[in-house]
């Protein structure tokens, strides 16, 4: 074996400074390094090297250790502003088919602006996104009346949301068909039961699981770095670590709405083409708002992203 020997691999495991990466053609796993150089090229991310990834390995002869010295093409990614680097933002997975945002209305409970942060960002990375409600099993009537409106308010959006109980198996087939043959990333809040929802998937993964706090209903971080296993006949399923905040990266104050489907979708019929949907006469959207078409949740959401885009742009000058 020489220093040219290398191959093209998947990054199944990534811990930030150790990388799992399985060859594409022998499926012999190694752990591997990043290269310096690219730590150095133009890539604002904290994780130059994400779960998902294809990386060109270089071996070298004696060294069970190989170095990444190329990251492939991507064909898509979902990333966040970093939670302790403002400036920088944190890539959650990459190559992804789907990905399923993992949710409870309670114990703990999923704000409505993070979900449309989430889905804000898969659409503009154009990532399948769909949500999960867990915990279905343990809700009280209040829950259960909340799920219903958030159910309705997210069709109107155009999501499926599934409900699913981890702990009794209910709707677990539903998601064992959306999966198979497909490469699916499962994130969301820390404590919504996304370790257990897995495992419930497949038995044989035996992730860390965690408990709610009694006193802050919040749950801690059993996951602690993205890693992607086998499932089914031909899927992938990625794990990643519980996200406590979403800050969205990358998108213009004047293309937000086209992100928003349900506002995009009205958006075609305001006076003004221009229109920012905020304050403007003949404003299909606000109609839209008005008349039950778009949830004013949604549409709450749009205008606190908005701003915080204000906020960012003031503070540059």
């Amino acid at each position: 074996m020489s220093e040219a020997d290398g191959f093209v691999g998947l990054v199944v495991k990534a811990t930030g400074s150790w990388y799992s990466v399985v060859n594409r053609e022998t499926g012999e796993k190694y752990e591997c390094k990043i290269r310096g150089k690219i730590r150095l090229k133009d890539v604002k991310t904290t994780n130059p090297v994400v779960v998902g990834d294809y990386v060109k390995v270089d071996l070298t002869e004696g060294d069970d250790i190989g170095v990444i010295s190329k990251i492939e093409r991507r064909k898509n990614y979902i990333i966040r502003k970093s939670s302790n680097l403002s400036k920088e933002a944190h890539i959650i997975a990459a190559n992804i088919d789907q990905v399923y945002l993992v949710v409870t209305i309670d114990l703990p409970k999923t704000s409505r602006e993070f979900v449309d942060r989430f889905l804000v960002a898969a659409e503009a990375y154009k990532v399948p996104a769909a949500i999960v409600v867990n915990k279905i099993d343990v809700y009280d009537i209040d829950a259960k009346v909340e799920l219903e409106l958030f159910k309705m308010d997210y069709a109107l959006a155009g999501y499926e949301v599934i409900e699913v109980s981890a702990t009794e198996g209910t709707n677990l087939d539903i998601l064992r068909e959306r999966l198979d043959g497909k490469v699916s990333v499962f994130s969301g809040n820390s404590g919504v039961g996304k370790s257990t929802l897995l495992n419930a998937l497949d038995d044989s993964l035996k992730l860390k699981t965690g408990k709610i706090s009694d006193y802050h209903h919040k749950g801690t971080h059993t996951t602690t770095f993205s890693e992607m296993f086998p499932f089914g006949s031909n899927g992938y399923i990625i794990d990643t670590p519980g996200i406590k905040g979403f800050g969205i990266i990358d998108v213009k104050k004047d293309e937000l709405f086209h992100y928003f489907k349900d506002i995009f979708r009205f958006s075609e019929q305001c006076k003004f083409y221009n229109c920012t949907h905020t304050h403007e006469p003949g404003c299909a959207v606000k109609d839209a708002v008005t008349n039950e078409q778009i949830a004013f949740s949604r549409y709450e959401s749009y205008l606190k992203i908005l701003e915080d885009e204000d906020e960012k742009y003031r503070a540059k000058f």
